[in-house]
């Protein structure tokens, strides 16, 4: 692969799970990419624009642009992120055709971290071993927002000692959907109480996924129900050895 890679650690990881960041990191050094942190980077306006603050999220995505653009290619571990800058940045832009075509020119650049693995580098096996029985999560931002189905499974089936498990409806929703599961608090809940009884009745150890919103959601309910089990993020699971 030639050029250089421009991380961009999302709020949730940045926050509340540096972990991640850090796996992303150690597997992108095993793997030889070149890559750098701006450390100018903020929020990728998501939120901002899922409420309805528009104005608020154009502030925000032309900061990201600002920043970004430059790059050969932009990778970070969230799906919902990424398909905040590639697919609502464009449209926010609809009536200003310098910020348009700026936000159009950048979504060609801006990758799921499992994606650009598997899609950009043709990467399978990243060198990791993870003794356990793990069930995926498919999280609707990675599954139906960006169209990433095979490459999270394709990158678990090569991690040495890694026993992937189905698990029933494991492409349904966890229940998080940011602002929902404060709106919606009752139903966020029994959705996410499904989640948790389908990964309890795969028999698997760990439960992995490719979204840290729906890591803390899961994990969040996990930990209060004392339900017996990880979740992690799939870049933990490829950054083991």
């Amino acid at each position: 692969m030639k050029g250089e890679v421009a991380l961009f650690i999302p709020c949730l990881v940045d926050q509340f799970l540096p972990e991640i960041g850090m796996a992303v990191v150690k597997v992108l050094s095993r793997l030889g990419v070149n890559f750098r942190y701006d450390q100018r980077q903020t929020c990728c306006g998501q939120p901002l624009i899922n409420g309805g603050y528009i104005e608020g999220a154009k502030k925000v995505a032309k900061h990201f642009i600002s920043i970004f653009e430059g790059s050969d290619y932009v990778v970070a571990p969230s799906g919902s992120c990424i398909h905040t800058v590639k697919d609502h940045y464009p449209t926010l832009f609809e009536e200003d055709p310098d910020w348009h075509a700026r936000a159009v020119e950048l979504s060609g650049k801006v990758f799921e971290f499992t994606q650009f693995l598997v899609s950009i580098l043709d990467v399978k096996d990243v060198g990791a071993r993870f003794n356990a029985r793990a069930c995926l999560h498919e999280a609707c931002a990675v599954l139906r927002g960006l169209g990433i189905k095979d490459a999270p499974k394709t990158l678990l089936e090569e991690v040495g000692g890694l026993e992937l498990v189905p698990m029933n409806d494991s492409d349904v929703c966890c229940g998080f959907g940011g602002e929902f599961s404060v709106d919606f608090p009752m139903i966020s809940e029994a959705i996410v109480k499904d989640k948790a009884e389908n990964f309890k009745n795969s028999g698997a150890d760990v439960l992995v996924l490719a979204e840290p919103g729906c890591l803390l959601n899961i994990r969040g309910y996990m930990t209060r129900n004392r339900i017996p089990g990880q979740v992690r993020h799939i870049a933990e699971i490829l950054a083991q050895e």
